[in-house]
């Protein structure tokens, strides 16, 4: 049987999504609690898509295949008592057998949160990226439609990627106020390696009045990394949702 989960995580203390070697990841902790329920078998666990170090989650989406007789109401409440409490399993559900988390989504909800003040607030210093200034909102949305559509985003895009092909679609970008923070959301077919990150980092760059709406466009034609902004740090980025067919 293969069930698809929905899962939140905060990612402060991982070191992304994707298991590695001797660092604490969300996959090797989901693994490691489905492995001991399977009293030693091991299971793979296959996510939507890879966060970086520090990224959190609200709607990750994963999917496994196992043979226990569990109702499958019962699951999240199984999982969630071998799993650290920095990792929640919100739904679960039983997916067609050739169901992928990754290969079938079809589309992406980031957000990213900054925290704008003169001094920054320690309760959110995992979880925003502080900016110490006011930022032009109305400018960061003119430069936001530039963005939108299917373009080469190779500007955008981290120079240690070793994907080829860098064409993505972007349907829709928000952004807005809410008190002290201005908070951007991103839907799209697909997202390269650091490209929300990219992308926040350069219209931050428009926010501060470094750099005009319209050389977004200039940015996105030049197709080279070094055009584009900074990276924006990984803390202030979620995986909000992540959209199928059904």
């Amino acid at each position: 049987m293969r069930l698809k989960c929905i899962i939140s995580y905060d990612g402060s203390s991982f070191n992304g999504f994707q298991i590695q070697p001797n660092e604490r990841t969300v996959q090797g902790e989901l693994q490691a609690a489905l492995t001991k329920m399977h009293k030693g078998r091991e299971i793979k666990v296959y996510g939507s898509g890879r966060t970086d170090r520090g990224v959190h989650a609200v709607g990750q989406v994963i999917h496994f295949d196992t043979d226990l007789n569990i109702p499958i109401d019962k699951w999240p409440v199984a999982l969630n008592a071998l799993l650290p409490n920095d990792i929640l399993v919100i739904e679960a559900k039983v997916a067609d057998d050739d169901f992928h988390a990754r290969i079938h989504a079809r589309k992406k909800e980031y957000r990213y949160f900054v925290h704008c003040s003169r001094l920054p607030n320690v309760f959110k210093r995992n979880y925003a990226h502080h900016v110490p200034y006011q930022l032009n909102v109305a400018k960061m949305v003119e430069a936001s439609q530039y963005l939108l559509g299917t373009h080469d985003f190779s500007s955008f895009c981290s120079a240690k990627t070793d994907v080829e092909d860098k064409v993505r679609t972007l349907y829709q970008i928000d952004i807005w106020t809410n008190e002290d923070e201005v908070i951007f959301r991103f839907i799209g077919n697909g997202f390269l390696y650091n490209m929300v990150r990219i992308l926040v980092g350069t219209l931050l760059e428009v926010g501060l009045e470094k750099r005009s709406p319209s050389e977004i466009k200039k940015i996105l034609e030049a197709k080279d990394r070094r055009t584009a902004g900074k990276t924006a740090p990984g803390k202030g980025l979620y995986l909000w949702r992540v959209y199928y067919d059904n």
